[in-house]
C-alpha cells in the first residue's frame, strides 16, 4: 500500500448512510469497519461495511485537507462524487486488499 493519506466513504448494505474518513492505512482502516472493531461507533451502529470510494494523497496531510472539504458537502453532492468513480456503488475491499503494500 502507497505511503501518504487517504480519504474513504463507507456506506451500509442499503447505501442510506455515508461516512466520511481518513487513515494512513486504508487496508487496516476499512478492515476494522467491516469487522466493526470499534463497538457503538457510528459506523457500527450504521452497519457500514462497504467502501464504495477513496482517494490517495502524497501526505496525510493534504488528505485531511481533502476530508474536511468532503464532510462540508451535502449528500448529493457525495452521491456525484461517488457515481462519477463507481456508479454501481460496487464494495471496493477486493481491490483495497490487493494493493501492494
Amino acid at each position: 500500500m502507497q505511503k501518504g493519506g487517504y480519504i474513504y466513504i463507507m456506506t451500509n448494505k442499503n447505501k442510506t448512510t455515508l461516512y466520511i474518513g481518513v487513515t494512513n492505512n486504508l487496508r487496516r482502516r476499512v478492515g476494522e469497519h467491516r469487522t466493526h472493531y470499534m463497538p457503538h461507533s457510528f459506523t457500527d451502529r450504521y452497519n457500514l461495511e462497504y467502501c464504495i470510494y477513496f482517494e490517495h494523497f502524497a501526505g496525510i496531510e493534504q488528505a485531511i485537507n481533502r476530508e474536511t472539504q468532503l464532510k462540508k458537502w451535502n449528500k448529493t453532492k457525495k452521491e456525484m462524487l461517488i457515481n462519477a468513480k463507481n456508479p454501481e456503488w460496487k464494495d471496493l475491499w477486493n481491490d483495497i486488499e490487493g494493493m501492494a503494500i
